[in-house]
């Protein structure tokens, strides 16, 4: 009784006293001890147990094993196996569920599905240690094929079954499998279970279909707590939704629910994502409000956030509040400086965090190769690499390798960048192609370029990128002939070129601008700004880069079209439409073209304004005619 209502210490009191204690008294100390949590206070009674002579029940064992595996002491968790073989209760169905439960929990699977295939008889609570311990180590496709057996054995399907195998199937984006799964809920009458509901729409968020989820979301308002909403508002996030997630979190806080730490980093990274700076620092307030930013998770994010919406200052305070930064706050700030190009900034924040006793991951070598190749440090960059391993146990993976790739590639050590690809343990991935073709493309390397195309197109036959730079350099060779095939191959092979977009945001609203674009509702007052700035910035000296246009016309015709290009019309609106004093903050989803970073750094200096372009790759600060690259990019 004390026990069960978790008054510990009164039944210990009592225990302690007992003239007399028999197989009764010892089994309900045990099981207390294990459902309080005191877990090695529970082993320890099960050895008293057996030093006084008592042979124990299938009960006993159960509770000593669940508190081995709540441990992760798998080691007495086999001691425990060999005593139950030894009194021929190793099989019986508790003994064999716990058993089962606590191999899989430490990560032995063999020894689990052992333990499962000799039990005789088995019960829902049997399969769902098993469906959950192949979920827990990442083995989804047999926590579904488990699932398929208990189907077809005709075993009585529960609640804590469904969300496991729910949670598997959105691990795999099985969303054929999850709605097979979704018709035994409906079957079952377990569509207003709060748990299976938040299982639901979390399996169909993270396999992207929002509709679906969406429905299972509105079926009962009353079956609803964080979770749910946390589930839809990272099922928006991940799809790039994140109007949506917001109006979700705007409901959340109406119906008087807390948000909790998974959703407030859920939205967070949205907008780092999205580079939306006036939500971020909204959510950023109500953080601190509700005493979250102390969280290691939701810390590392507001870092990371800043970071991508190109406030470095803020990013690097962000970080500095945070008390005890955990490897994911020091792997947020690495990767921060690394994106804005600050390869020695980068090389010092990773020296701080080895010095601190935080182990660096692969994230972390990412993050810092990144930073060297953004840099031009090649040498240091080859040094992290080599040591990874070596010195910090962290074995290079593929994107590691692409990373040097991209470091040799930016460097113009083309012939090093190949012998390296030909060293390589298996062969580089669409990045590591992609930034060897990149690098051809800028040093003018056509052979290399072409072999570097003919590996990305056969990896990413849609990838419109691998033909355009193909196309591209010919075109810097004057081989019109090739540009014209290679143009043809797309056209025959439907793939199309991913137009440039650009876009900033001015208050509450994003404007979003492409080449020559004339569907600005202040197109006049952009176009009138635009040809004010191409005068000034003549006048200090700007000469437009035409050989960068990969087109046969005259350079007129070529000068008009760079005028006129996406990331150039965002910075005129943006001129015309922020105060002085605000940084210009423009996003760009392609590579910043040569000729626009060259009149942008014009820009900066004949107007006195900073500027910020974020690029596909990588950050470019524009203040008083140079670039935070040093134009090595």
């Amino acid at each position: 009784m004390y026990s069960k209502c978790g008054e510990l210490d009164h039944a210990l009191k009592l225990f302690d006293t007992m003239p007399q204690r028999n197989l009764v008294s010892w089994t309900a100390m045990i099981s207390g001890l294990s459902q309080n949590s005191k877990f090695s206070e529970a082993i320890r009674t099960f050895c008293g147990m057996r030093i006084c002579g008592e042979v124990p029940t299938q009960f006993a064992f159960s509770s000593a094993i669940r508190a081995c595996a709540s441990l992760g002491s798998i080691e007495m968790g086999k001691q425990m196996h060999c005593l139950a073989l030894k009194f021929g209760i190793g099989s019986e169905l508790f003994v064999g569920s716990n058993l089962e439960d606590m191999y899989s929990k430490c990560g032995a699977m063999f020894d689990a599905c052992k333990v499962f295939e000799e039990m005789p008889c088995k019960d829902e609570v049997s399969w769902t240690a098993m469906i959950d311990g192949y979920s827990k180590i990442g083995e989804f496709e047999e926590a579904l094929l488990a699932f398929k057996k208990m189907i077809d054995e005709e075993v009585t399907i529960d609640q804590h079954v469904l969300c496991s195998t729910l949670g598997a199937c959105g691990a795999l984006k099985a969303c054929k499998f999850g709605r097979s799964v979704h018709s035994s809920v409906v079957k079952l009458g377990f569509e207003s279970d709060i748990f299976v509901g938040n299982a639901l729409t979390d399996m169909y968020s993270k396999a992207g279909d929002m509709e679906s989820a969406s429905n299972v979301f509105g079926i009962d308002s009353e079956c609803r707590n964080v979770v749910s909403y946390t589930c839809l508002i990272d099922g928006y996030v991940e799809t790039e939704q994140i109007e949506k997630g917001l109006s979700v979190f705007v409901e959340l806080r109406r119906q008087g629910i807390e948000p909790n730490e998974f959703t407030f980093s859920s939205l967070i990274k949205a907008c780092a994502n999205q580079a939306a700076l006036e939500q971020g620092t909204q959510l950023h307030a109500q953080v601190m409000k509700i005493n979250f930013d102390e969280d290691p998770f939701v810390s590392s994010i507001l870092v990371d956030m800043y970071g991508k919406c190109g406030l470095l200052e803020q990013a690097i305070q962000a970080f500095d509040e945070i008390g005890d930064p955990t490897e994911i706050a020091w792997n947020s700030l690495v990767s921060v400086f690394g994106q804005h190009g600050l390869g020695k900034d980068a090389i010092k924040i990773f020296e701080r965090m080895v010095d601190r006793g935080v182990k660096p991951n692969a994230i972390t070598f990412i993050s810092l190769l990144t930073g060297c190749s953004h840099a031009g440090l090649v040498e240091e960059g080859l040094d992290y690499f080599y040591s990874m391993d070596k010195t910090y146990g962290v074995v290079p993976g593929e994107e590691h390798y692409s990373c040097v790739i991209d470091l040799l590639g930016r460097a113009g050590r083309l012939k090093e960048a190949k012998e390296f690809i030909n060293r390589m343990p298996f062969e580089p991935n669409a990045f590591g192609w992609c930034s060897f073709l990149g690098a051809c493309r800028i040093h003018g390397d056509k052979e290399m370029g072409k072999l570097a195309a003919e590996k990305l197109v056969k990896l990413e036959p849609k990838n419109s990128g691998a033909l355009v730079l193909l196309s591209n350099i010919y075109a810097n060779e004057r081989q019109w002939e090739d540009v014209r095939s290679v143009r043809m191959r797309m056209r025959d092979g439907n793939v199309k070129k991913l137009p440039g977009y650009s876009w900033v945001d001015v208050g509450y609203k994003t404007h979003v601008f492409g080449a020559e674009d004339w569907s600005h509702p202040r197109k006049s007052a952009i176009y009138e700004k635009l040809d004010t700035l191409l005068d000034q910035i003549k006048a200090a000296g700007y000469v437009p880069r035409t050989d960068s246009v990969p087109l046969d016309m005259d350079d007129s015709m070529k000068e008009k079209l760079l005028h006129r290009h996406s990331e150039r019309i965002a910075v005129a609106f943006a001129l015309i439409s922020m105060p002085i004093g605000k940084p210009i903050i423009v996003k760009k989803n392609l590579r910043v073209c040569v000729d626009c970073h060259s009149a942008i750094k014009f820009i900066s200096k004949v107007t006195g304004r900073k500027i910020i372009v974020r690029d596909n790759s990588r950050f470019h600060h524009f203040t008083d005619g140079s670039c935070s690259c040093g134009d090595y990019w």
